[in-house]
């Protein structure tokens, strides 16, 4: 009896803790206890959706025998990636990679609060080089690095190459860097065999040419198998009208294999 009634309790709370974020501000600073301990994050509509696809839909599941699998996340935003994995994976080593200072230090307080270990944090942004850029910071999930200095809400941010991170197996690598991702992959192509899977989101902007052949040329090069969709905007009558949201007009999720 007293199980079914905490049951029922959880039930209520995620029920009530649902509807609360999805009335709550956006950019507003909250937290939740959504997944059992304390988790800080900057935007609730943000937060809903990625707690959807990585929590609920698992979207980043994956088979592996090693017992402690190496995981790089490119773009680890407020750490739900990093707790998901670590719930299927105990034991996984983790690098994550976050160049937004306001949202690293959320995350920072995340991987605490859920008392996470072995894992490696660097507030630096994933790119083709060592250098400094400008990077956009939305105030959620959307910062990006620009080369327009005219957009606002810019600050400069350390930047290192993924190359140097792939001198051995991984078992599992994220790249979810806002439009970066064809520049990170061309650089890191060489070393693209050490990777058993890889996830990367493709972000097509409205105002810059498209470069999806290049990533799937890239992958499939690597010998990868790939599974493509189209996640959240996707428009219905794309010759009639296309949905743009936060300047792209398309984003697909990729998912790399071996066969």
């Amino acid at each position: 009896m007293f199980g079914t009634y905490i049951i029922k309790k959880l039930n209520i709370y995620y029920f009530y803790e649902l509807l609360r974020l999805n009335l709550f501000p956006r950019y507003t600073l909250t937290s939740t206890k959504l997944m059992g301990k304390k988790l800080f994050i900057p935007d609730s509509a943000s937060f809903l959706s990625m707690y959807k696809e990585i929590i609920e839909k698992e979207i980043y599941k994956f088979y592996t025998t090693s017992k402690n699998p190496y995981i790089i996340d490119c773009g680890a935003n407020i750490g739900l990636s990093i707790i998901y994995f670590k719930k299927i994976f105990p034991n996984a080593r983790i690098v994550a990679f976050e160049p937004d200072k306001k949202i690293f230090n959320l995350l920072k307080k995340n991987i605490q609060s859920f008392n996470l270990k072995n894992i490696k944090l660097i507030q630096k942004g994933v790119w083709s080089k060592k250098s400094t850029m400008n990077f956009y910071s939305e105030g959620a999930d959307a910062g990006r690095i620009v080369t327009n200095t005219h957009i606002n809400n810019t600050n400069k941010i350390y930047t290192i190459k993924l190359n140097d991170f792939l001198n051995k197996i991984v078992d599992f690598l994220k790249i979810d860097i806002e439009g970066a991702e064809v520049d990170v992959l061309e650089n890191s192509k060489d070393k693209l065999s050490n990777v058993k899977n890889l996830f990367v989101e493709y972000h097509s902007f409205t105002n810059q040419k498209q470069r999806l052949d290049k990533i799937i040329k890239i992958l499939l090069n690597q010998n990868f198998r790939l599974y493509i969709s189209a996640p959240g905007f996707a428009s219905r009558q794309p010759f009639i009208s296309r949905n743009i949201y936060k300047g792209m007009d398309m984003q697909l999720s990729i998912y790399a294999y071996r066969a």
